[in-house]
């Protein structure tokens, strides 16, 4: 399964988490500097929006061979011909994914407890998102804070790839790794600074320790 999903560095994007640059540029900046998967997040716009932005990046995107994952809206996805889609517990489930498209490529799903470990949804999903790992100001609606320790007892308990996100930048990037997750990803660490490319590049540097 880890095979499957080679991914170390992911790029959770909004136009609203840019602050210094457009979107489209802090994205290309940020594969340069070594982001190998790339989400678009919006969730204060309307679909047609997010559909056309969704085609922006992709185009962007297509040029560096890195996939793009669409969070929780599945006719964007399917509309631009995604990579994937990302989707919460309050979102359409794995399974029902899987059954509308069917040759999705990359399907991640995030755990708020450990009891989903054992869910048929979770077992369904291609890389499951550990969210968060530390509290985050992007996104507020989470009811745990899992730590390096919750990051460990997840590993111990599935081989499927796990993605950590929140609060992740270049100081803690290695002990999350070393406690377990196969891929870092971040939103402010790279969306938030003036140099996307450097942000990136001592991200990924930090996570190949």
């Amino acid at each position: 399964m880890v095979n499957s999903f080679p991914y170390r560095l992911y790029l959770v994007i909004s136009e609203e988490a840019c602050l210094h640059h457009h979107f489209l540029k802090v994205a290309e900046q940020a594969v340069k500097g070594g982001v190998d998967l790339v989400q678009l997040r919006e969730k204060n716009t309307t679909t047609e929006e997010f559909q056309q932005k969704a085609f922006q990046l992709k185009e962007i995107l297509d040029r560096y061979q890195v996939p793009l994952i669409i969070n929780d809206n599945l006719e964007v996805a399917q509309k631009v011909e995604a990579s994937g889609i990302h989707v919460g517990t309050s979102d359409i489930s794995p399974t029902q994914i899987r059954k509308t498209w069917q040759d999705v490529s990359c399907l991640g799903y995030s755990i708020e407890d450990l009891k989903q470990l054992d869910s048929l949804e979770s077992k369904t999903a291609d890389y499951l998102g550990i969210s968060p790992v530390f509290k985050t100001e992007t996104k507020t609606d989470t009811i745990i804070e899992w730590g390096l320790s919750g990051v460990a007892k997840i590993r111990s308990l599935t081989h499927q790839p796990l993605v950590a996100i929140g609060h992740m930048n270049a100081k803690n990037a290695a002990e999350v790794i070393q406690a377990g997750a196969n891929c870092i990803a971040v939103v402010s660490a790279i969306c938030a600074a003036k140099d996307p490319a450097k942000a990136a590049e001592q991200l990924r540097n930090e996570i190949e320790k």
